[in-house]
């Protein structure tokens, strides 16, 4: 018997792990309901001087009512998490103009899937792959087959990665000129327009996020101006994203990914923020069991860049001025690689004599393994003049 390593890293995915992550949204239902438009919500209530409401407005009052469900179940063993949202925040938004609307998205999946840095979703290693995946908005269209990603709602979901536990929906990192809306390249491109909960809405009035925002976990009351009215905000948008978490400088759920893996904010449970240890999709090994996910970062693609795990380059893509040069894996990821990449060869030999009859098996080992493949090759010499009893 050849004892291969375990290339598999199991994740905390049970129904009572989902249940936790769940219970982090800001749901007004308990149940998946039939058509979460159809559900009775909770009422958002904002002056409507200034911006688009997505509702009615009522004596200079805008309000809306914002529908939110997250549910787990056992599906024959296979924990799923449907999530429902209508799309719309529980606060202000600052929307001065264009459409805003209310969605209906509706979708399940495998929840915290087991992965593997032996086994990579993305590998992306040359800057126009790398490029081609983090900076094309649809790039998040198609889901990995493992996480059992299945969409029943009316909203098209394929520049969307993910939802966040305030029900609106997380984007892609990158603007309708697929680069990035905060730091884009040279050429005469400008940043995109967000308000100060650093969300905004595309032409056809889906309200989202690119980057994490403090207003996801803990949202403001009262109307909110835009970033480009607020210093702090408009110096860095970066900075200024990763400020709105001090309150929260704790591993936070922020969301769950379509591809069911979860979207923390910018800190690990130690305290210690995430600068590093992240892979070319902003997702990263964080503990020792082997789980992944995605965290916020102050560089591009700040949340989720594409469905991981990734691979680490030493290069970054060319659609941002704020990407990282270099990726460097978390020290758990490199306890799995190593693990289960360790080139060795064993060789076994073995004899044995009876005195009514005689038995020599000589085994060679070779074993070689990559971070992406297992190769095992065995030679065996067996000379045989009577059955061993």
């Amino acid at each position: 018997m050849i004892n291969l390593p375990d290339v598999q890293s199991t994740a905390s995915n049970s129904l009572s792990d989902c249940q936790a992550a769940a219970s982090s949204f800001l749901t007004t239902i308990n149940y998946t309901a039939s058509n979460i438009t159809g559900t009775t919500g909770i009422n958002t209530t904002c002056l409507a001087s200034g911006i688009v409401c997505p509702g009615q407005t009522i004596n200079g009052v805008c309000v809306w009512q914002r529908k939110l469900s997250a549910v787990c179940r056992n599906a024959s063993g296979v924990i799923k998490i449907r999530i429902q949202t209508n799309g719309l925040p529980p606060r202000c938004a600052n929307v001065p103009s264009g459409s805003f609307v209310e969605l209906n998205v509706d979708f399940e999946v495998n929840f915290n899937p087991d992965v593997s840095i032996n086994s990579l979703n993305s590998n992306l290693s040359t800057v126009a792959l790398l490029s081609q995946t983090l900076c094309t908005l649809t790039s998040a269209a198609t889901v990995p087959s493992a996480s059992g990603f299945v969409n029943y709602g009316k909203t098209p979901l394929d520049t969307a990665t993910g939802v966040s536990v305030d029900g609106v929906m997380i984007f892609t990192p990158d603007s309708a000129n697929n680069i990035d809306p905060f730091f884009p390249p040279g050429g005469g491109q400008t940043s995109e327009s967000v308000d100060t909960c650093l969300a905004h809405c595309q032409i056809t009035g889906i309200y989202h996020y690119h980057i994490a925002s403090g207003c996801q976990v803990n949202p403001p009351t009262g109307n909110i101006s835009s970033c480009a009215g607020t210093s702090s905000c408009i110096s860095n948008v970066a900075t200024y994203s990763i400020s709105s978490f001090s309150n929260y400088q704790t591993k936070t759920v922020l969301g769950v990914a379509k591809d069911g893996h979860v979207i923390y904010g910018p800190y690990l449970s130690s305290g210690t923020r995430v600068i590093t240890g992240f892979d070319v999709c902003n997702g990263m090994f964080y503990d020792s069991i082997g789980n992944y996910a995605y965290f916020a970062t102050s560089t591009y693609p700040y949340l989720v860049g594409c469905f991981g795990p990734g691979n680490y380059p030493s290069f970054a893509p060319n659609c941002t001025t704020n990407g990282v040069s270099s990726y460097n894996m978390s020290s758990y990821a490199i306890s799995f690689l190593s693990n289960s990449a360790t080139s060795s060869t064993n060789t076994t030999t073995t004899t044995t004599t009876t005195t009514s009859s005689t038995t020599t098996t000589t085994t060679t080992t070779t074993k070689t393994t990559t971070a992406t493949s297992i190769t095992t090759t065995t030679t065996s010499s067996t000379t045989r003049m009577h059955p061993i009893p």
